[in-house]
């Protein structure tokens, strides 16, 4: 059976295959949808077509990250996808701006099977696996099928760092798309080695690294946002820190010296007072080092800056990267 260093390895150099069918999903039906979901999030839904795709923030009025989602333009529906265990809570959250408008929400969680291609082979065995080309853009998505089953093909944005396609169907149809991804030659990839890849992709995770504390623009968000879209809740926020401010933390990566992994939640300091927390770490198996994902007060957080992490009473030594941690 691969460890996870050969399975990382399948990423960087072949094609992995990560289950993603723990994500939530939310169909948006409604001739409103489109509209709805524009005045509510920071990217723009509106001029979406069919077969295209985007990701968003939904955010408090304060510019508080309540949830990140991808969205899917379908001819008739929108699909969101959220965090894990999100799917029900987005509905909720929505719901309290919903009034006169046409949108109507359904709760797919659990539903779908959604399997991640990623490497630099994702691709061809895509197209092999469809028979139809792979969209261009990110999130872009096109109808197919897939051993015999209906499939959703979606470009993906590089969560590993690697090219990726996404294949959604049924969930009663996921082990069949499964078992033929894996006879064309992708490798299954476990937790460890998805952490990996994600950590050195710089690719935060909503309720590890991203939370309901967070502004938006502590967290990388050129993929996240429109500044042309008109507004959205916490909008005012998001651009009075862009034009006339600063945070006061940014989220940056670690690369810790020795072979200790912290723990989330490991205190960040530099002479002797906190300046940031992990919020998650992994062995790289890139750098060979440990890695993490760390807030960084903004004096302390240029790339190359040394700092000490506190784990379980011990100093580790560190140094702040820039992400992705590797391009």
């Amino acid at each position: 059976m691969p460890d996870p260093a050969t399975e990382y390895a399948a990423v960087r150099r072949g094609v992995g295959l990560v289950d993603r069918s723990d994500l939530g999903i939310v169909e948006v039906t409604g001739r409103d949808r489109a509209t709805f979901l524009h005045a509510m999030l920071s990217n723009d839904v509106k001029s979406l077509s069919a077969g295209r795709g985007i990701a968003a923030a939904f955010l408090d009025v304060h510019g508080k990250v309540q949830t990140l989602l991808t969205i899917w333009a379908l001819e008739d529906r929108l699909l969101l996808l959220t965090p894990l265990g999100e799917g029900a809570r987005t509905i909720q959250a929505l719901d309290r701006y919903l009034f006169s408008e046409k949108a109507y929400f359904k709760d797919l969680s659990g539903e779908m099977a959604l399997l991640m291609l990623a490497g630099p082979e994702a691709t061809v065995l895509a197209q092999r696996l469809a028979g139809v080309a792979v969209p261009e853009t990110a999130w872009g998505n096109v109808a197919a099928r897939v051993a015999d089953v209906d499939v959703r093909l979606a470009r993906g944005c590089s969560e590993t760092g690697e090219p990726e396609v996404w294949v959604a169907a049924a969930i009663a149809d996921g082990e069949r798309l499964r078992t033929a991804a894996v006879q064309l030659g992708a490798m299954p990839i476990g937790r460890a080695a998805w952490e990996s890849l994600r950590i050195e992709a710089g690719t935060p995770a909503y309720g590890s690294d991203v939370d309901t504390t967070i502004l938006l623009p502590e967290i990388p968000i050129e993929r996240l946002v429109s500044h042309t879209k008109g507004c959205y809740i916490g909008q005012e926020v998001v651009v009075r820190i862009r034009d006339r401010g600063h945070v006061n933390r940014h989220l940056r990566g670690l690369v810790i010296d020795g072979p200790t992994t912290p723990a989330a939640g490991a205190q960040v300091t530099a002479d002797g007072s906190e300046i940031g927390r992990v919020t998650s770490a992994t062995w790289s198996f890139g750098l060979r080092h440990p890695i993490a994902l760390a807030f960084i007060r903004r004096q302390h957080a240029d790339p190359g800056t040394r700092v000490t992490v506190l784990a379980d009473g011990a100093e580790l030594a560190a140094t702040v990267s820039a992400l992705p941690f590797t391009r």
